[in-house]
């Protein structure tokens, strides 16, 4: 892994894609210990957590469905703090056990904001999983139940992670550079 130039910014690697696929069969073990016979529905959160959706589904061995919806918070390098609904839940959750797939997690305002709504259809439950936490950055308190990997407040990219929509397509994550 060598630097990555995106767009005005140099990242310099930080998790191998080795690492990041250990990381992901681990908790995709618990999982299948977890929910064997509740067919949960992993609700995958785009546009980041399309890879990371992709290859925790894959080591899924229980009956499962997947679906997508788009949220978003960042512009360039920093979150917003306003959170926008771009596409929607289009599948009935009620009495459903519900598994919210992320790519990252910093402030939490996403998913504190987003939950709410999933909550009021009345899943039988409602977990999170996440490939990244930055736990320096949470400013939202959250139950994180799947967590591959806790990183430092940096800025990242890769592994469907973006800088201004650019960077997402890296099998590595990287990290700013400084």
């Amino acid at each position: 892994m060598s630097e990555l130039k995106v767009l005005d910014k140099v990242f310099v690697p930080f998790i191998s894609q080795e690492t990041l696929q250990e990381k992901i069969k681990e908790i995709a073990q618990t999982i299948n210990k977890e929910y064997a016979g509740k067919k949960p529905l992993f609700v995958a959160i785009l546009n980041g957590s399309f890879m990371f959706a992709a290859d925790l589904f894959k080591e899924i061995t229980v009956d499962a469905e997947i679906c997508f919806i788009k949220l978003a918070s960042y512009k360039g390098t920093q979150s917003t703090g306003h959170v926008i609904t771009s596409i929607g839940l289009d599948s009935n959750i009620n009495d459903r056990h519900v598994i919210v797939v992320e790519d990252i997690i910093d402030t939490g305002k996403t998913l504190h904001s987003f939950l709410p709504q999933l909550e009021v259809q009345q899943p039988a439950s409602l977990k999170i999983a996440t490939l990244l936490h930055k736990p320096e950055a949470t400013v939202y308190p959250l139950q994180i139940d799947y967590c591959c990997i806790s990183i430092p407040n940096k800025f990242v990219v890769g592994y469907g992670l973006d800088y201004d929509g650019f960077g997402r397509n890296n099998k590595e994550i990287y990290q700013l550079k400084g």
